[in-house]
């Protein structure tokens, strides 16, 4: 019985033991730093816009979020909606040639090991892409570089805060010299048996393994730094324990959940708690910030919880959502990213 109780105890306060690590040296991957000198039309790259026949180059459709292709919706005049979703952040050079290309080498963010490149332009949306582990609360933590000219590191490097990768480009689909930026993202691994979920769910072919980037869930990164900056003791953990919750999933417990071996700073509660479901809490961007153990009961992952709206919810969530209001179903792709956070798949043939 003591012993019970010391495991309970232990795993209540295991969210803080994380916490509670040094600061992580974290650095802007670029020499721009217009972000933190309260600047973002000169840290963002634009895009441009054309809505209701205006045609605009706003610099917010270079940060996170829902960001970009606006719609109107409800009763007219109705509301301006940003649906798509911007999984990281654009940033422009501060360098270019007399030609107009970028001069800026990129540079790790903090301290870890190069555990992907990407050579081939043509193999992704992000075109040449680097991506760094970072071993962050104990937990491997990715940020990845994309849209490169050029990559001047390989997997297994260790790298520290300031270390060269690579140099600024415009590689990858639909990018123009005059666009050229970095693409940042910081994210956690969702499954490391992606190659499974890929084939059963998706078409073509995954050049990049476990790094493609639909296995990579990514928070906001100039939150992160802005975060940092303001109090040095910020840790990953604090930062995502502390983002708004849009929808919670409750699905059949099965054993064990991968997820939490990585990120065991998502469980809340005790793991010795033996319950009916577990429940994930979700961002509304899609990456999860909570695991805890549920009484309910549910036949199969099914939406228990959701920030009321009078938007439909599947604008807010990058269509893992359906519904108004307070009511919410899941849609396949809520499912398929439910399957692949808990490898809730066959393993392929």
């Amino acid at each position: 019985m003591i012993r019970r109780l010391f495991r309970c105890l232990a795993a209540l306060l295991a969210p803080l033991a994380f916490a509670a690590v040094e600061p992580t040296d974290l650095r802007l991957p670029t020499e721009n730093h217009a972000l933190l000198n309260k600047q973002p039309d000169k840290f963002y790259m634009y895009v441009e816009r054309t809505f209701e026949g205006q045609t605009t180059k706003p610099w917010e459709a270079g940060s996170f979020g829902f960001v970009r292709s606006p719609i109107r919706v409800g009763a007219p005049p109705g509301e301006v909606v940003l649906t798509k979703f911007h999984e990281g952040n654009d940033i422009c050079p501060v360098q270019r040639d007399k030609a107009g290309s970028p001069l800026d080498p990129v540079c790790a963010i903090s301290q870890g090991t190069v555990a992907y490149c990407s050579m081939v332009a043509g193999h992704s949306n992000y075109g040449k892409y680097v991506v760094v582990e970072h071993r962050w609360n104990d937990s491997p933590v990715y940020s990845l570089y994309a849209h490169l000219s050029e990559i001047h590191c390989k997997p297994g490097d260790q790298v520290k805060a300031g270390s060269v990768l690579g140099k600024i480009g415009f590689t990858g689909e639909g990018l123009t010299r005059a666009r050229a930026h970095l693409h940042l993202e910081i994210t956690m691994l969702l499954s490391e048996r992606f190659e499974d979920w890929h084939k059963i769910h998706s078409a073509g072919q995954n050049y990049h393994g476990l790094f493609n980037g639909m296995n990579l869930a990514g928070v906001d990164p100039a939150g992160f730094f802005l975060g940092h900056r303001a109090n040095p003791d910020l840790s990953f953990v604090d930062y995502v324990s502390k983002s708004p919750v849009y929808f919670r999933v409750t699905l059949p417990r099965t054993e064990p959940l991968a997820i939490l071996k990585r990120y065991p700073w998502l469980l809340r509660g005790s793991p010795d708690i033996q319950s009916a479901s577990w429940e994930i809490a979700f961002h509304a961007t899609g990456y999860p910030i909570s695991i805890t153990p549920s009484d309910r009961v549910v036949p199969m992952p099914c939406v228990t919880s959701v920030r009321a709206s009078k938007v439909p919810h599947r604008y807010l969530t990058r269509g893992l959502v359906n519904g108004e209001g307070s009511n919410a179903t899941l849609t396949p792709s809520g499912h398929n990213l439910v399957d692949l956070i808990t490898d809730s798949f066959p393993a392929a043939p």
